[in-house]
């Protein structure tokens, strides 16, 4: 690290492209904003230009988050604040990084390669995940909400589908209520299930084209079902995800796993903190990753709240939680998204 690493630095940016410097910038200034903060610089827009301040360290960071997304840009991806703060993650795990061309430069963070676009990992944890589930027959993603245990298992799921690695998709939860009485719920078996199994429907609508999911899901290609049908069943050829998985009973949990089939893979996500099974009854997955910890072919990956990416608040929220009922000098842990007062542009919707 340089002797002035820490002291004032000014870096200048230019982009060529006014249109794309815009998308880069975001919607009065937002994706400049969470780069302020997040990374305590203070960046001025003029034009295509942007000028850095801040600690060299801060400043090199804020350029190579710059730098990647308008590469993005340029090659036709589209730019959401979840794919700044996953730009934003990687520049400060990887800490100085003179030099950078981002046209060269292979990205740090792996990837999904989808026929709709790729799906990169925006945290190291998300990083490790996808590596495991591209080496392991059986993962298990462990953590809070909004890490995207869930929505990166159906990616990597329909990426070995569109490669044709797998025959069909077998995805599952079990049918427990969060803390409600539904009481009846009128339909057929479709109908009744087909509410446990939304957040599944919905990250395969984002993945995949609609008509193609709709067609798979008329052919058998992908099967979404409730747990208690996968008794008697061996899965074979098939990508077989369980979420929820902490609301699983242990006994229901060894039923699933001992559905492998050749030629399979399975990946098993849940959140320890959310279980809503009855009290006195042990949740199938904490069991589960004690005993299978150490079994060759099987990985266990967990996520935290700093690994959180959907809104930033989620993070807080979960954080605030994981607090309850800690002393007060244990809870106190820093936060990294504390806002700066030296970007006006914070105040814009």
């Amino acid at each position: 690290m340089p002797p002035d690493a820490d002291g004032p630095t000014q870096i200048v940016l230019a982009f060529d492209d006014n249109r794309l410097a815009s998308l880069l910038f975001g919607h009065y200034g937002q994706n400049l904003a969470l780069i302020e903060r997040r990374l305590e610089v203070v960046a001025e827009q003029r034009g295509n230009h942007v000028t850095l301040e801040g600690t060299r360290e801060a400043c090199d960071q804020a350029r190579h988050v710059l730098e990647t997304l308008y590469a993005r840009l340029k090659q036709g991806a589209e730019l959401s604040q979840g794919d700044v703060e996953g730009v934003i993650r990687e520049a400060a795990a990887q800490g100085f990084l003179f030099d950078f061309d981002p046209a060269t430069r292979k990205q740090s963070f792996d990837e999904i390669q989808l026929r709709r676009r790729p799906v990169r990992a925006r945290t190291a944890a998300q990083d490790a995940y996808i590596r495991a589930l591209k080496r392991h027959t059986l993962v298990f993603g462990v953590g809070p909400a909004g890490t995207g245990k869930t929505w990166l298992a159906v990616a990597y799921a329909v990426h070995l589908l569109e490669r044709r690695a797998v025959d069909r998709l077998i995805l599952s939860r079990p049918a427990v209520e969060a803390g409600e009485r539904l009481g009846f719920l009128p339909g057929d078996m479709k109908e009744k299930v087909d509410p446990y199994l939304r957040p599944i429907y919905d990250a395969l609508h984002d993945l995949m084209d609609r008509a193609f999911v709709e067609r798979a899901l008329a052919s058998g290609e992908i099967e979404i079902a409730p747990l208690a049908f996968m008794r008697g069943r061996t899965l074979a050829n098939a990508c077989v995800i369980l979420d929820e998985a902490q609301n699983t009973t242990s006994m229901q949990m060894k039923m699933f796993l001992t559905r492998l089939g050749e030629n399979s893979h399975m990946i098993v996500t849940g959140d320890p903190s959310q279980i809503d099974l009855p009290p006195g009854q042990t949740s199938g997955l904490a069991e589960a990753i004690t005993l299978l910890r150490d079994v060759e072919g099987i990985e266990v990956c967990h996520f935290q709240a700093a690994d959180v990416v959907r809104h930033e608040l989620v993070g807080r929220i979960v954080t605030a939680y994981d607090n309850k009922g800690k002393p007060p000098a244990a809870a106190a842990a820093p936060q990294d998204s504390t806002p700066r007062e030296s970007a006006p542009r914070e105040s814009a919707p």
